[in-house]
């Protein structure tokens, strides 16, 4: 059986011999001239002059004597129109960056109205009143007039509403916007492909005998015709100037059911355009189809399974000839996952090259060149918005690491080790100008909107001429790079004349992302050879042997996607306009289309359901099972799913292990390591935790500190106060009310400081504080109040010791395997003052730690979801504390910030109502059971017969970092 073009091929050479060089070939898209070629040379056998190919596009621009006006062109006149109009009612106009979604729906409806002939000012009539419609639009049928009062009926007196309103002042402004466009257009030596196609199916092209340059215009594979192709190709046959070659079959052209057949029957019933081929055949009946049909486990899985069913393929690839082999995308966006599967070679080790032609284009967006282009865009956003003094810190580590900024990786690690060190939120400029050549360009500063352009083309022109002198630029990348320049140098040029109405800045960084997000780059290929991977689009005219179609699910195939527009679907009913069941029809003739001729047809859908996928094969599925009589195969993907099962593991204290513990239980040995009250309660919390922390000395890498930590904002509390009382302490120990007032006039530089010494790790204050760091400064000023406020009711008191670092560490006895070991409990006291007569412990917290509890064996209970942390690392240092210093009575004070003015300062026993504060003879029994425990706790977290465990409590395991390295 022969190729559709192939016989299109043998019927012109029959028909017009040498005199074929005298007419022009029309496709509806570029992709089956290479064919149609092909085919003609085999058909003549020797060397001939080529008829001249079009588009169809392209064909009918040569009937005007304006050009064809790009996106941009189209877009800020759009704008000019629309703002003077807006001027004109007294209304202000709208800036172009909020108008320019706005303007896409608007130029896609009078594209719309150009395409399909219909009268604009009536489309945009208001036609309030069902009277009106009845007398003005008689020539409509009872059922074109019962859509538009259906319409209407909702924008009756009384019901309009705020958005109805809006819409109706814009479907006013219609008309005369749709006319005064296309008159702008004009004045410029532009027009639109719509109005091009509306003044040629109006007889009044701009070059009225374009069409006399051919003997004859053959239009070949075209289906669905809008209503101006309709009426000049009407024309064209009825003045002998056109011949038509429909790719038509009767199995779905003959049934009135088969919505493939619509437009076909249309073009050969209603508007009599004849087909030079034979009527009546049905080329999918005359020969054996196998259908097989893959079931997926998800969207990138497809790919997965296409290698699979193509692997049989792969060999065919060499046979001399046009491709057999083709790859449908209905849904183009796996194409990336595509070409990850593909192998080069087939068998993959040794073997034959596999080609590929993509003319479909390789999206730009799915590449690292956008990536960088991309993040260069939201860099200077960020500069624009700063004055060009910094980059966001995230942006800045991006630009280092990205490969196509070519930063050494030397220098990339010392840069990020600086930005680390100096807690920079926002990186100065100049630090990384001095990173690579390619960082000069990339952090330049647009002196106005015309330079941002010319900076971008002159950065990746930058980028490619480094890649090629390092010996890293790919064949991919060079053509990516390349189809870069090229639409930056087009945009440059488009955008020339118009950018002096862009005052924003921000609005043309989007501009630029919007069309280079949408750019496809064509990957160098040969159209006859290897795998043919396409659009279903790009389908059409072509035949293949084996067709592989992946996104084959129902909503994909057909695109259940509707393109916004501002003419409801009653008005186009009325008007003729396409509407979703001229899409579903265009798309189920592309399907049939494709069975044609082929031998076998492989379908891969996605089988899960989600929010974006229905997991439900394409209905033509459904269709051709009932009705074809094919052989089908149907194949599942088994993927083995069971849910992770976290396996608990102990870590037994032998060995290196064993080791490390013993540098706690050797108090007097020069590499002895003490035990604090944070690493008790971490055993308490968890005893992996406190393995991988205290044991294996695994440490948390440092980080860009952006979100404050609750630990941090305690941290510079802390160093707030322990400022605020030391000038006190080495002038006089006494503390009284007075000097308190006086003292915390400084309040406000102590707390900067203290955040620059804890965040920056440097005493001097930086020139400015972010918005969050501000906001974490007053937070810790109202608390540093909360406690002088609280000191200032209950001076006078005498300090003793403020944030003693050395004096409070303790050779404390624990038996381990039967003899005693000795073990150095460590503790930093955050406050010592004596008061009353009574010498106090006092710990500052900003949590939300609590003053109550029930009984001193629960402060020791393992993998509880609450534990009273605070109170243990209290009861911790005062034990300290009275055993370093000989004292007793020593009373514990936590100054928790958050409830100390409503709960004082003094751990209790029991409920709130009835709760016992802890001084005196209890807190003294209190001390003595603490002791025990902690006794008991020591001896069982240095016992060799008790491993470390994990914890059962998943709270604990929320915010811990050995999280991924535990398992748990």
């Amino acid at each position: 059986m022969h190729a559709f073009l192939e016989e299109v091929a043998l019927h012109l050479v029959a028909t017009y011999g040498d005199t074929l060089k005298d007419t022009a070939i029309v496709f509806n898209n570029k992709r089956p001239v290479a064919h149609l070629q092909y085919y003609l040379s085999k058909a003549v056998g020797k060397p001939f002059w080529s008829p001249a190919f079009f588009t169809v596009q392209e064909f009918f621009a040569r009937s005007s004597d304006l050009k064809t006006a790009d996106h941009f062109s189209q877009y800020f006149t759009l704008y000019t129109v629309y703002s003077r109009l807006l001027e004109e009612e007294g209304n202000t106009p709208v800036r172009p960056e909020v108008f320019y979604s706005v303007a896409q729906t608007i130029l896609s409806d009078f594209a719309q109205i150009d395409n399909d002939l219909a009268d604009a000012d009536q489309v945009f009539a208001e036609l309030e009143d069902i009277a009106v419609i009845q007398k003005q639009f008689q020539h409509l049928n009872e059922e074109q007039q019962a859509f538009l009062e259906q319409f209407w009926r909702s924008f009756s007196a009384g019901k309009q509403q705020a958005q109805q309103e809006h819409f109706i002042r814009m479907w006013r402004r219609m008309p005369r916007l749709y006319h005064q466009f296309h008159r702008e257009l004009a004045a410029q030596g532009l027009s639109t492909s719509g109005n091009m196609y509306r003044q040629l199916a109006e007889d009044r092209p701009g070059t009225p005998h374009f069409a006399r340059d051919f003997s004859k215009i053959i239009l070949v594979g075209f289906n669905a015709l809008s209503k101006a192709e309709a009426a000049v190709f009407k024309r064209w046959q009825e003045e002998a100037r056109a011949v038509f070659y429909f790719d038509a079959d009767a199995y779905y052209v003959d049934d009135p059911v088969q919505e493939a057949g619509l437009f076909l029957r249309r073009n050969m019933g209603q508007l009599q355009l004849r087909n030079e081929l034979p009527a009546g055949r049905s080329p999918m009946k005359e020969t054996a189809k196998k259908v097989f049909v893959y079931k997926a486990q998800g969207r990138a899985a497809q790919a997965k399974i296409l290698h699979q069913a193509l692997s049989r393929s792969y060999l065919a690839l060499q046979d001399a000839g046009p491709s057999k082999v083709a790859v449908v995308l209905a849904d183009e966006s796996l194409l990336v996952p595509l070409l990850q599967t593909v192998p080069q070679q087939f068998p993959e080790d040794f073997g034959y090259p596999i080609q590929l032609n993509i003319t479909m284009g390789y999206p730009l967006a799915a590449s690292s060149v956008y990536g960088f282009a991309d993040l260069w865009i939201t860099v200077q956003e960020h500069l624009f918005k700063n004055g060009y003094k910094s980059v966001y810190h995230k942006e800045a580590s991006a630009f280092l690491s990205h490969p196509l900024a070519l930063v050494p990786l030397a220098l990339q690690q010392e840069l990020q080790a600086g930005i680390l060190a100096s807690q920079w939120i926002e990186v100065p400029v100049s630090a990384l100008l001095r990173s690579s050549s390619i960082a000069e360009l990339f952090f330049e500063r647009p002196a106005n909107p015309r330079q941002v352009l010319g900076i971008l083309t002159a950065l990746f022109a930058r980028v490619l001429d480094s890649q090629l002198a390092a010996g890293l630029l790919k064949q991919l990348d060079a053509d990516l790079l390349g189809g870069l320049i090229k639409e930056l140098n087009r945009l440059n040029d488009t955008l020339g004349q118009h950018l002096p109405q862009v005052k924003d800045l921000s609005f043309l960084f989007g501009l630029v992302r919007k069309a280079l997000s949408g750019l496809s780059v064509a990957i160098l290929g040969e159209p006859l050879q290897g795998i043919q991977v396409m659009g279903l689009l790009e389908s059409r005219s072509l035949d293949f042997e084996e067709i592989y179609i992946i996104g084959a699910n129902e909503g994909v195939l057909p695109n259940a996607g509707i393109s916004h527009s501002f003419i409801p679907d009653s008005i186009r009913r009325v008007y003729g306009l396409p509407v979703l069941e001229n899409q579903d029809a265009i798309s189920a003739y592309m399907f049939y289309r494709l069975l044609h001729r082929c031998k076998s047809l492989h379908l891969v859908y996605n089988g899960l359901s989600d929010e974006q996928n229905t997991g439900e094969p394409t209905r033509f599925l459904k269709q051709l099972e009932y009705e074809s009589g094919f052989e089908f195969s149907y194949f599942e993907q088994q993927q083995t799913i069971s849910p992770s099962r976290r396996i608990p593991f102990q870590v037994q204290k032998t060995g290196a292990v064993r080791e490390r513990l013993e540098r706690y239980l050797d108090a007097y040995g020069p590499f002895a390591k003490k035990l604090s009250a944070t690493a008790l309660t971490t055993y308490l919390n968890c005893q992996m935790q406190f393995f991988y922390r205290y044991v294996a000395d695994v440490k948390e890498p440092d980080e860009l500190i952006e979100n404050m930590e609750s630990n941090q904002i305690g941290s510079i509390l802390h160093l707030v106060m322990e400022n605020f009382y030391s000038p006190m302490k080495a002038q006089e120990q006494e503390v009284t009310a007075e000097r308190i007032r006086a003292a915390r006039r400084n309040l406000d530089d102590l707390c900067r400081r203290a955040f620059a010494e804890v965040i920056f790790n440097k005493a001097d204050v930086p020139e400015g504080f972010s918005g969050m760091q501000q906001v974490i400064l007053a937070i810790v000023k109202q608390y540093a109040s909360v406690i002088i406020d609280h000191d200032e009711q209950i001076a006078p008191f005498t300090l003793v010791e403020l944030e003693n670092k050395e004096a409070y560490v303790l050779p404390y006895t624990v038996e381990v395997e039967g003899r005693p070991r000795k073990v150095n409990l460590y503790g930093i006291i955050d406050r010592v003052d004596r008061r009353n007569g009574i010498t106090r412990i006092v710990d500052y917290k900003t949590g939300k730690d609590e003053l109550r509890y029930a009984t001193v064996a629960e402060l020791f209970a393992q993998d509880t979801k609450k534990p009273n942390k605070a109170m243990v690392q209290t009861l911790f240092y005062t034990y300290i504390y009275e055993q370093v210093k000989g004292l007793r009575a020593v009373e514990p004070n936590l100054y928790v910030v958050r409830k100390m003015k409503e709960e004082g300062t003094l751990f209790s026993e029991g409920p709130a109502r009835s709760r016992l504060l802890l001084e005196a003879d209890q807190l003294q029994q209190i001390k003595m059971g603490f002791e025990a425990e902690l006794q008991a706790k020591l001896a069982e977290m240095f016992s060799p017969d008790n491993p470390f465990r994990q914890t059962t409590v998943e709270e604990n395991c929320t915010f811990c970092p050995y999280l991924t390295t535990c398992g748990k």
